[in-house]
C-alpha cells in the first residue's frame, strides 16, 4: 500500500474525534435535560450553539490554513476542542454549557479546511473520492463509537465523566499528529518514488495558477455559480447531517421507547454501515471519474443520485413501526448523506485546480452547509414542541435533500478558475 493512505488514516481518525466529541451531548441528552430542566425547544438551541462559533469562524480558519499549513491548525483545532469537550463535564449551568459549546465549535472549524487542503496536497484527482470518503467516514464512525462507548459510559460513570473520557482521544491524536504529519516534501518515512509522484502531481495542478491573493480568491470563488452549486447541495446535506446527529438518539428514545444503551446500539449500526459503505462507493467513484477525465463536474451525478435516495428513506423512515426495516431505512439514509458529502469535497478538489485556494474555498463550502445544518436542532424542536411527534421534521428534512440534488445537477458543472476562463463540460 502507497505510504501516502497514513495521511488518509490520520485524517479519518481526526474527524472520528471531532464527533464523537460533538455526539457525546446528544446522546447524553435526557440526563442532561433533566438535570437543567431543559425543554424541546432549550434543547435545540444548546445542540445547535456550537455550530454558531464552528460556522463564523470557518473561512477565517480557511484562510489560516492556506497561509500557516494545515499541521498546525488542526493541531491546534483540536486541543481547543478537546479542552472544552473536558470543560463540559464541569458545566454547572446552561450559560457555561452553551459556552464550551462555543468554544468547541471554534475548535472544530480547522478540521474541514485542512483536512481538504491535506488531501489537495497529498492524492491525485484519481485518488481524491476514496481519500475524501474515509476523511469523511471519520463523520460516521464517530457517533457510532460514541454511541457504544459512551453510552456504556453513561449508565456506569455517568454524563460528566463521560466527556472527560472522550477528551482524552484527543490529546492522543495530538501527539501522533505532531509527531508524524509534514508536507510530502519532508516527512521520512516516504519513499522517494512516491515523493516525486505526489509532487509531481501537485506541480501540475499549479502551473496554470495566475491570482493566489486571500481576498482577491475569495471574491472570485464566490462569484461563480459552480460554487454556489456546492454550497447548496452542502447545506441540504448538512441539515439531514446535523438532524440525526442532534435528534435520533433522542428520537429512538422518546418516539420507539429505547433505553440509552439499546438507542446507542440502534444509532451505532447505521452509521458504522454508512462508513463501510461510502469507502466502498468512493472508490467507485474514482473508478468513474478516471474514465471521464475530461468532465470535470461528473462527480455530481453520483451526489444527486446518493441525495435522492436519502431524500425517500428520510421521509419515509419515521411512518415504519418495523425496528428492523427503521434500522434499514436509517442505514441507507445516512449511506446517502455520507456519499454526498464525501463526494461534494472531491467534486471541489475536482473543479478547483488551484490547491493554493482549497483552504478557503472549503471554509466558503462548509459555511454555507452549516449555515443550514444550524437551523436543523432549532427548528425540530420547534417541531416536536408544537406536534408532539418528529414526522414532520424527518419529511422537512427529504424536500431539502431532492432541492440539494438539483442544484447541484444543474450548477456545479464548470471549473472554478481563480482568474481565468470557467471551463463548461461537454
Amino acid at each position: 500500500m502507497n505510504r501516502r493512505w497514513w495521511v488518509a488514516l490520520l485524517l479519518f481518525l481526526l474527524t472520528a474525534i471531532n464527533y464523537i466529541d460533538r455526539v457525546a451531548l446528544s446522546l447524553a441528552a435526557k440526563p442532561v435535560a433533566t438535570e437543567f430542566g431543559l425543554t424541546p425547544v432549550q434543547l435545540g438551541y444548546v445542540f445547535s450553539s456550537f455550530l454558531w462559533t464552528y460556522t463564523f469562524a470557518l473561512i477565517p480558519m480557511g484562510i489560516l490554513v492556506d497561509r500557516v499549513g494545515a499541521k498546525r491548525v488542526a493541531g491546534f483545532g483540536l486541543a481547543l476542542w478537546s479542552l472544552a469537550t473536558a470543560c463540559t463535564g464541569f458545566a454547572s449551568s446552561l450559560p457555561i454549557l452553551i459556552l464550551t459549546r462555543l468554544a468547541m465549535g471554534a475548535g472544530e472549524a480547522t478540521t474541514n479546511p485542512a483536512g481538504a487542503r491535506i488531501v489537495r496536497e497529498w492524492f491525485p484527482a484519481g485518488e481524491r473520492g476514496t481519500a475524501n470518503a474515509v476523511f469523511n467516514s471519520g463523520a460516521f464512525a464517530g457517533p457510532a463509537i460514541c454511541a457504544i462507548v459512551v453510552g456504556a459510559l453513561l449508565d456506569t460513570i455517568g454524563w460528566r465523566a463521560s466527556f472527560l473520557a472522550a477528551a482524552v482521544l484527543g490529546g492522543v491524536w495530538l501527539v501522533a499528529w505532531w509527531w508524524v504529519y509534514g508536507p510530502p516534501e519532508r516527512v521520512r518515512w516516504l519513499s522517494a518514488g512516491e515523493r516525486d509522484y505526489i509532487v509531481t502531481q501537485r506541480q501540475m495542478a499549479r502551473a496554470d495558477v495566475q491570482d493566489r491573493s486571500s481576498l482577491a480568491g475569495l471574491a472570485a470563488i464566490l462569484s461563480q455559480p459552480a460554487m454556489w452549486g456546492l454550497v447548496i447541495a452542502q447545506g441540504c446535506s448538512a441539515y439531514c447531517s446535523y438532524l440525526f446527529l442532534s435528534w435520533l438518539p433522542s428520537y429512538l428514545q422518546v418516539a420507539k421507547h429505547l433505553t440509552i444503551a439499546r438507542s446507542g446500539l440502534f444509532t451505532a449500526v447505521p452509521y458504522l454501515l454508512a462508513m463501510v459503505f461510502c469507502i466502498a462507493i468512493g472508490r467507485l467513484s474514482d473508478r468513474i471519474i478516471s474514465r471521464n477525465r475530461g468532465v470535470p463536474g461528473g462527480r455530481r451525478y453520483i451526489i444527486a443520485i446518493s441525495m435522492l435516495t436519502a431524500a425517500c428513506m428520510i421521509a419515509a423512515a419515521p411512518f415504519t413501526d418495523s425496528t428492523p426495516m427503521l434500522l434499514g431505512m436509517l442505514t441507507v439514509a445516512l449511506t446517502g448523506i455520507a456519499v454526498n458529502t464525501s463526494q461534494l469535497f472531491a467534486l471541489l478538489s475536482d473543479l478547483l485546480p488551484d490547491p493554493t485556494n482549497v483552504g478557503k474555498a472549503m471554509g466558503v463550502m462548509v459555511v454555507g452547509g452549516n449555515l443550514f445544518g444550524l437551523l436543523a436542532p432549532i427548528l425540530t424542536g420547534y417541531v416536536i414542541a408544537a406536534t408532539g411527534s418528529y414526522d414532520r421534521a424527518f419529511v422537512l428534512a427529504g424536500v431539502l435533500m431532492l432541492a440539494g440534488a438539483a442544484c447541484c445537477l444543474g450548477l456545479a458543472r464548470t471549473t472554478i478558475r481563480i482568474g481565468m476562463p470557467r471551463v463548461l463540460p461537454t
